[in-house]
């Protein structure tokens, strides 16, 4: 039986190690921490719980369809529709509701933006097209080659994606009003990244939304590592928690094992899961050149403020996001000025809307994100709580009457601890999705043609963030270690 191990037990680390089991491999997941699940995780008071980073599931039909061909059954992983979407609460104290019916969201997009449901109606109508062949194109292919990526085809589909623009200037091609404009690039935040500096291509992004719903998982996206955890063992697989590795054995351009520090085990493929720009530190004596010199850009940094409290609001949706005067202003200072702006714009989750066992009963729990810049050049010890206290406020005011009162538990977390558990630069969502480190030019998986039995998986490799993409990058790279290994 051959055997693999996998360098990390985020939600790719354990997508390929279920994939990989299935086909007959031996599988040890190496896990430096004291659980599995990476990013996915619980911040958790008595009674009170709440997922600690990712949660809206998007693409729900790619993450139970990469669970079944894991071997996991689609009830296992119970996914409640939110509906609506989410609102967006806007400074002018406009709210617009995103919904999934396209003729109700156009009519909510006529009356608040006269005059601007055509350009909602034709954004549709022509992703109805470009969201499968971008999809095929870029969310279900590797690149091993620039070759691979530059075709006349791929290069055409790129055009009419608009991906030489930034989101917003491709949205800008469909919308008008700088709300809508707002209401349809912020979701290049759902992966790190701005909406002036993320490529259009991302755009994609708002017509998933529309077209296959935003979910939640039921228990919170964190109940999904233990399930696959649990699968895995049971089926024969081994996970070691608190044991990094602290090297690759790498020989005549072939891994061929890891290092402990318990010693060596010799295996036939390794798989990396943790953040891709800290693998450089495993390879030992790699040849310079095949290593990338200049340093990834890390995505957005993110302070996420977890508060229990014993008020439950009627009309609040599970999704919400508050805007700023200027949603471009506010986060032109966070990319580029790296600074936490005067007004910042925030996301706040509120999961019994949907899910009422999420909290005890008359109580809720919410997760709000602030977007912010990476752990460098912010002291976050003295930043992190002022500006926890204006958000708090923030909310109260615009959309949860009696939030500050209610609060029985409150954490805050800031990218430095996000740096601390191994996040790269303390981003939130592996390394930034700018142009060049996208598609071709980011991290592939497999990332070295030249070592034979090495892949990679997560978060900052293609074809990128969100749950169900990273397990996407898992599925590529066990596809193409199966390839590679004649199996």
């Amino acid at each position: 039986m051959k055997r693999a191990a996998i360098v990390g037990a985020g939600i790719g680390g354990l997508t390929s190690a279920l994939l990989l089991n299935r086909q007959g491999w031996d599988v040890t997941v190496y896990e430096r921490g004291t659980r599995v699940g990476g990013r996915i995780g619980y911040e958790q008071n008595g009674e009170y719980r709440i997922d600690q980073g990712p949660t809206i599931v998007l693409l729900p039909d790619m993450l139970h369809g990469i669970l079944e061909e894991a071997g996991v059954d689609r009830s296992k992983v119970e996914l409640l529709r939110c509906d609506p979407l989410y609102r967006v609460h806007y400074s002018s104290g406009r709210v617009m509701t995103k919904m999934t019916d396209r003729r109700q969201q156009a009519e909510e997009i006529e009356r608040l933006f006269p005059g601007e449901s055509r350009g909602f109606t034709k954004f549709m109508k022509d992703m109805d097209t470009l969201f499968p062949a971008g999809r095929s194109a870029f969310l279900e292919r590797a690149f091993p080659r620039k070759r691979d990526f530059f075709t006349p085809s791929l290069l055409s589909l790129m055009g009419r994606l608009r991906a030489h623009k930034s989101v917003r200037k491709a949205v800008g091609d469909y919308f008008h009003h700088e709300e809508l404009l707002d209401a349809y690039s912020l979701q290049s935040l759902y992966i790190g990244g701005s909406p002036f500096g993320t490529p259009g291509i991302y755009s994609l992004l708002p017509y998933a939304e529309h077209e296959y719903g935003i979910w939640m998982v039921k228990g919170g996206y964190a109940a999904l590592p233990s399930i696959l955890e649990s699968e895995l063992i049971a089926r024969g697989g081994r996970v070691v928690l608190n044991t990094e590795v602290t090297g690759l054995r790498i020989q005549d351009g072939v891994c061929q094992g890891v290092e402990t520090a318990a010693g060596a085990e010799e295996v036939n493929a390794v798989i990396y899961n943790g953040d891709f720009p800290h693998l450089k530190g495993l390879l030992g004596n790699m040849p310079e050149a095949a290593v990338k010199k200049k340093p990834y850009r890390p995505s957005s940094g993110c302070v996420l403020i977890y508060v229990g409290v014993d008020k439950t609001w009627e009309d609040a949706a599970t999704h919400q996001f508050f805007l700023p005067p200027s949603l471009d202003a506010s986060l032109r200072e966070v990319f580029n000025q790296r600074r936490i702006p005067a007004k910042s714009s925030f996301y706040v989750f509120n999961p019994v809307a949907v899910d009422e066992s999420a909290a005890p009963a008359g109580h809720s729990v919410l997760y709000f994100l602030i977007p912010v810049p990476d752990a460098e050049g912010v002291d976050w010890s003295t930043e992190s709580d002022a500006l926890a206290d204006r958000v708090l406020e923030e909310a109260e005011q615009r959309g949860f009457p009696g939030l500050r009162a209610a609060i029985r538990w409150k954490k805050v977390r800031t990218p430095a601890d996000a740096e601390r558990d191994g996040l790269y630069g303390g981003g939130s969502f592996g390394i930034a999705p700018i142009l060049f480190q996208s598609g071709v030019y980011r991290p592939q998986p497999k990332p070295f043609p030249a070592i034979r039995g090495l892949y990679a998986a997560g978060a900052s490799v293609h074809p990128g963030g969100g749950v169900p993409i990273v397990m996407q990058s898992a599925r590529m790279a066990v596809n193409l270690l199966m390839k590679e290994m004649g199996t």
